[in-house]
């Protein structure tokens, strides 16, 4: 109870004890805020005009605070514009002078239930949400599942690149990592570079498994495979954000690649990520044409080709990643 009329302040103390409630009583707001600021309490009954701090400054300071705690004011006819403020700043309510301790009491009451539904509903609310975060975390478990199964069908099918997916991915955010990219940039970049080939699923068994090489022809389908793959994670929200980085994965960085003439900027910083790991990938692992070359000779070809078909700088990134990284990448998916 806040008040600097002793005798009002002595009165409404007196009468909401009374009415069960346990009551502290303050001269000014300056004093009502210290005692807030040392325990909790759910009500504040407070005069607006007093001196030191007013009620609505008090208000203010408590709503500055992040104080929980609800508030009515006692203010005169001629404060009403006051009050209103008061009201739109939070306050549970106000009530005109004069006023009687019953009128008081009832106001207290009620104040004190809005507090305990508003209370009730914000717990409700709460465990809405957590009953809404754990489904999206199981959502999210089972859409990481579905990945998987996917990618293990596409290396299943194309048994000379088993597992490629899988270290392109990692590759891919080892080198995100190094470059300092946020969480949710380097989960887009993980998951274009697991999928950057689920477009071939539209080409042709005698194409991709071909064992020789491949002619004009063949190779026009085979370069179409990135069209395809943006237009599959197209179709799912959740992997829409990936759709550029798998259309752009084999756009060089001076304009040449396929399928389209990007260069620079133009390709998401992700496909240009890929486009460092994917070449290493492929020239550090066996293939039935030709033995796996050395990391050493592998990145001597990316320093060659930085500036035309890599990025300069995210070459510059990967020359500084540590080689027992890649080895331990490279023989947990072989």
């Amino acid at each position: 109870m806040v008040d600097d009329e002793e005798p009002i302040r002595r009165l409404l103390c007196e009468c909401l004890s009374a009415s069960g409630y346990e009551v502290a009583a303050a001269g000014n707001g300056a004093i009502a805020l210290s005692l807030l600021m040392m325990q909790p309490f759910d009500l504040v009954v407070s005069d607006v005009r007093m001196p030191v701090l007013d009620g609505i400054g008090l208000l203010e300071q408590v709503s500055d605070r992040g104080l929980d705690v609800s508030f009515i004011l006692l203010t005169a006819c001629g404060e009403v514009a006051l009050a209103v403020k008061a009201m739109r700043m939070g306050a549970a309510d106000y009530v005109l002078k004069p006023f009687s301790p019953v009128e008081i009491s009832g106001n207290v009451r009620r104040a004190l239930e809005q507090r305990q539904e508003a209370r009730t509903l914000k717990t409700l609310v709460n465990e809405q949400e957590a009953k809404i975060g754990r489904f999206a975390r199981k959502l999210e478990e089972a859409s990481e599942d579905m990945l998987e199964l996917l990618v293990a069908a596409l290396d299943a099918r194309e048994e000379n690149t088993r597992h490629h997916s899988k270290r392109v991915s990692e590759y891919a955010v080892s080198l995100s990592r190094r470059m300092g990219l946020d969480s949710p940039e380097i989960e887009l970049i993980r998951k274009g570079a697991l999928l950057h080939d689920v477009g071939k699923i539209g080409v042709r068994d005698s194409i991709l498994l071909k064992p020789g090489e491949l002619d004009n022809q063949e190779w026009d389908e085979m370069r179409r495979h990135p069209e395809v793959g943006y237009s599959i994670l197209n179709c799912a929200a959740s992997l829409r954000p990936a759709a550029d980085m798998v259309l752009k994965h084999h756009a060089h960085y001076d304009g040449n690649g396929y399928p389209g003439q990007w260069s620079g900027e133009e390709i998401p910083l992700g496909a240009r990520i890929f486009s460092v790991v994917d070449c290493f990938d492929a020239m550090t692992s066996d293939r039935p044409y030709r033995r796996a070359v050395s990391y050493e000779d592998a990145k001597r070809e990316i320093v060659r080709c930085a500036g035309t078909q890599f990025d300069p700088l995210l070459v510059k990134y990967f020359l500084k990643t540590d080689p027992g990284e890649l080895d331990s990448i490279h023989n947990r998916f072989c």
